[in-house]
């Protein structure tokens, strides 16, 4: 009979994801992988199949346990008025943190669609994914924000505030300074009240 593995698979998947958010998917080499996790090379591919199955767990590990319970004010069947605001502003804070993974690092996602690993179909779709997963919970926000605003202004500002949040997760390793720029420029997109009506662009 096989000896059961004795370890805390959510734990050992937490220290790689570091690994893998530090280093980027191809750069993590399996020894790194070995020490941060405590297991070895057979121990890891005895238990996820291989380090790129171990890398899809580190990405599950990272959208149900750090950004899913972010956007979840913004996801719940009633929203509050300033739940955007308060998303954004948590964003400003981890970037204030200069040894947080966030602000050292950006995001593990972002970081990916720039690598080689993202020509895989698999991660193509988990990113874009990702995309519309946070533009679905800015529009909830924006709309319990500002409810009165037209279809046409909401979808453009939802596009505009997704935008926004995407390029600083992906600048903020650069330059912490400019990527709080951009998401102090999503909450004034945020705070915009109905004006005159946009013209539909023609297609």
């Amino acid at each position: 009979m096989a000896r059961t593995l004795a370890f805390d698979r959510d734990e050992v998947i937490r220290q790689a994801r570091a690994v893998f958010w530090k280093r980027g998917y191809e750069s993590a080499s399996v020894p790194e992988l070995e020490s941060a996790t405590g297991l070895s090379r057979s121990s890891i591919y005895n238990s996820f199949g291989s380090k790129r199955g171990l890398f899809d767990a580190a990405v599950n590990s990272y959208l149900d346990e750090l950004i899913r319970p972010r956007l979840r004010p913004l996801t719940e069947p009633q929203v509050a008025p300033d739940a955007l605001d308060e998303y954004l502003e948590s964003i400003i804070r981890s970037f204030n943190q200069p040894q947080s993974l966030p602000a050292a690092h950006g995001c593990l996602l972002i970081n990916s669609a720039s690598a080689p690993i993202a020509r895989d179909e698999q991660v193509t779709r988990a990113i874009t994914a990702y995309r519309a997963e946070l533009h679905a919970a800015f529009s909830r926000g924006l709309q319990a924000a500002n409810p009165t605003l037209s279809a046409t202004r909401h979808r453009l500002l939802a596009e505009s505030i997704t935008g926004l949040v995407i390029a600083a997760l992906t600048l903020v390793r650069i330059s912490p300074t400019e990527a709080t720029e951009l998401i102090r420029s999503a909450q004034t997109l945020s705070h915009l009240n109905e004006g005159p009506e946009i013209p539909e662009a023609d297609h």
